[in-house]
């Protein structure tokens, strides 16, 4: 009987694989058919990029249909590669999907390729495109064709290979809502993990985000520990607590995983009429200062929207005058020395604080 039970069971097992072998037999194979390729601009056309027209629209591609075998949905990336490269090495100027033929490209996109692919500022040279079509990631069919255009690029972003983190939370400015105006944590100019804010807090609760208007990545914490929460799925942390309105200090460093939240005495803190930005990069140079925008949450709190700054460097200054100022030795953040900030050419972001003299500066096209 075991015998006859075993015979049954092989025969079921062939059976199985017998049908399985069929079924990925019948399945439908795709096969690329024809490339997809560019219809304008025409080419041989040459683009001098403005950095004052950063965000406007240089030129719009568009493309045949790439053909397969079946119906698919097809997704298509546009290419751009120095003169007579192979695409091994290629920049994606943009992506579509669900088959759109046509995409914008802004100055800021083809500028920033134009220097990623050893492009100098203000010089004109010549580059490739082409148009690459796939289905789910495979099936790339490259265009056979291609247009070469002359780009000369501006000074395109400063390298910043950093993160910033923003409080959000009833005790903070911006309140529950993570994309209004939140408060900004000051990094250290020697330590990358390290990130301090020292000012005002209402009594309450907050935690920092990574990405406006994003609740992920984000930290919370207590007792001294920070806890990450790295995707939107993930366990959500603790808050830190306030217990009474007043000025604190907020320090945490993502390395080690930890923070310290301590009182901090502001009762002898000036309040400064103004504080603004002075120095051989700035527009005035040396010779005025270009005002800083006070916190109405924060009296020691200043900010500047997008500024054009050159090389060169800069200071922070109260009231116009020199009877008080800041500096630092490092790019970007830092504070707390009497040094002038090393500045490369770009567009900024910029924070200070007055109580600490802590500045932050994002690059920014």
């Amino acid at each position: 009987m075991k015998n006859i039970y075993k015979i049954l069971i092989a025969f079921v097992g062939v059976l199985a694989v017998s049908c399985n072998a069929d079924a990925v037999d019948e399945r439908t194979i795709l096969d690329a058919v024809s490339t997809p390729e560019i219809t304008a601009p025409a080419t041989g056309q040459s683009f001098v990029l403005d950095v004052n027209k950063a965000s406007e629209e240089v030129a719009k591609f568009t493309w045949s249909a790439a053909e397969y075998s079946s119906q698919v949905a097809i997704k298509y990336t546009l290419l751009i590669d120095k003169k007579g490269g192979d695409f091994t090495a290629a920049k994606t100027l943009a992506t579509t999907t669900n088959g759109a033929k046509e995409v914008s490209v802004l100055a800021k996109d083809l500028n920033q390729a134009a220097i990623d692919l050893g492009g100098q500022p203000e010089v004109a040279a010549e580059y490739d495109v082409k148009i690459a079509s796939n289905v789910s990631g495979g099936f790339v069919q490259l265009s056979k064709g291609l247009i070469t255009m002359t780009v000369t690029p501006y000074t395109g972003k400063v390298p910043y290979d950093f993160n910033d983190w923003y409080l959000v939370g009833d005790a903070t400015v911006s309140g529950w809502d993570n994309n209004k105006g939140n408060q900004i944590l000051f990094r250290s100019g020697t330590n990358v993990n390290e990130y301090v804010f020292t000012g005002f807090f209402k009594k309450g609760y907050f935690k920092a985000i990574k990405n406006l208007g994003n609740w992920a990545p984000m930290y919370g914490g207590a007792n001294g520990s920070l806890v990450y929460r790295g995707t939107d799925a993930d366990a959500d942390p603790a808050s830190f607590e306030i217990p009474a309105d007043g000025y604190y200090k907020f320090k945490m460093d993502v390395q080690k995983l930890t923070y310290t939240l301590t009182t901090y005495d502001a009762s002898a803190a000036i309040s400064y009429a103004t504080v603004g930005i002075i120095g051989s990069s700035t527009a005035k140079g040396w010779d005025a200062s270009t005002a800083m925008v006070k916190s109405s949450f924060n009296g020691h709190i200043w900010s500047l929207g997008v500024t054009s700054l050159n090389d060169g460097e800069m200071k922070f200054r109260a009231n116009d005058a020199w009877d008080v100022s800041w500096g630092g030795k490092t790019p970007f953040s830092g504070g707390g020395t009497g040094d002038n900030i090393p500045v490369s050419k770009s567009k900024y972001v910029i924070y200070f604080n007055d109580l600490d003299g802590s500045y932050l500066m994002i690059p920014n096209q």
